[in-house]
């Protein structure tokens, strides 16, 4: 056996469980894939986001809130033992409301989870005088925004370099390039690449994204993933235009407006569109009306992991004893919490997380 855990994905979410069990003196392989697989961690929006998760699972609200209660310490030790700063900012984020009703229906969706969280889920509600003494630069169609105080956003290209650096300064092995096409478990697990290379396991953790729809079956996982869509657009670099961030527009560390995403059902297809890029482009004018004169320097379309209900998969294999799956469309939120406490459920401690409500017997056909 060559290592102790061989990760399948070298993206934030295989990177963060990575690191997490170097730090616990794991031995790890982590096997990422060729240049031309769909990323998802190249094409996110960067946002650390607790606002509107589990609205019908109170569970993954908690577990989305744990991660970001924990995100800047995660960050920090990141930045101290690598140099590189993730640029986390964690002062609240906004969900945006271009009519009453739709914010009020929101405002009682929040108010009943926040009594199913026993009242631990803080957020303000700002009609539109109240959000421009926070955002100046609001637009007039904006009727008002929930101010969710446990949101943030980071640097997600940073976040998976300074995981990748810290895992190699840990010991362990980045395989890039590799496709990974078995898994089999004569003894330990033989995780074999179409280049015919084989890394030998005690533990194998499938966090491949899209690729878990493949490879999954293998392993006894239903590992029910799809692709969504979305597009992305940045500006130039700007004077500070936007204090905090949306789901419509966050202002990045190095000055530019992100601004997105779309959210389509189209398939393996993350080319951009005119149509995808026009509406974003409407959307953020409409939120921030000093972005019409904004030069766009670039775009990109990526791929997002889904199941079925949306929810983050976390599943033991019953075949294949020591093999997990780990699957969620929320890396960047939930990269403390995999890189934190995701090991001790992976080695089956006393401090194990309770994360049954996430397996995917869940989609089991009876």
């Amino acid at each position: 056996m060559e290592t102790d855990y061989a990760i399948v994905g070298g993206g934030v979410v295989g990177l963060s469980i990575a690191w997490g069990l170097l730090r616990r003196g794991r031995t790890v392989t982590v096997i990422d894939g060729e240049d031309g697989s769909f990323r998802a961690s190249r094409g996110n929006f960067g946002l650390v986001w607790v606002q509107s998760k589990g609205l019908k699972q109170p569970r993954y609200a908690q577990w989305s809130q744990h991660s970001a209660a924990i995100w800047a310490e995660f960050a920090n030790e990141l930045g101290d033992t690598t140099g590189i700063s993730v640029s986390l900012e964690q002062k609240g984020g906004y969900d945006l409301h271009f009519s009453e009703e739709t914010l009020q229906a929101t405002v009682a969706q929040y108010e009943s989870l926040k009594q199913q969280l026993d009242g631990d889920y803080p957020f303000d509600v700002l009609g539109h005088n109240a959000l421009r003494k926070e955002e100046p630069h609001i637009g007039p169609k904006v009727v008002g925004a929930i101010l969710h105080h446990q949101d943030g956003h980071a640097n997600p290209l940073r976040l998976l370099m300074a995981l990748a650096a810290d895992a190699r300064r840990m010991g362990g092995r980045v395989l890039t390039g590799k496709m990974v096409t078995d898994v089999s478990k004569p003894d330990a697990f033989r995780v074999t690449c179409a280049d015919g290379a084989v890394v030998g396991a005690g533990k194998v953790v499938l966090a491949a994204g899209l690729g878990a729809a493949q490879l999954g079956p293998k392993l006894g996982f239903i590992a029910p993933v799809r692709p969504q869509r979305g597009q992305v657009l940045i500006t130039e670099k700007m004077p500070k235009l936007i204090n905090r961030p949306s789901i419509f527009a966050r202002q990045v560390d190095e000055g530019g407006i992100q601004i997105g995403a779309t959210n389509e059902e189209v398939g393996a297809d993350d080319r951009v569109t005119q149509r995808g890029m026009s509406g974003l482009a409407a959307d953020a004018i409409a939120a921030y009306p000093a972005l019409a004169k904004a030069q766009l320097v670039r775009s990109w379309g990526a791929l997002r992991v889904l199941s079925p209900d949306g929810l983050p998969i976390y599943q033991q294999s019953a075949d294949m004893p020591g093999a997990y799956l780990v699957t969620c469309h929320s890396g960047i939120t939930l990269s403390a919490a995999h890189a934190r406490l995701l090991p001790d459920w992976l080695e089956g401690t006393a401090a194990a997380p309770d994360l049954e409500v996430f397996s995917e017997t869940r989609f089991a056909v009876s």
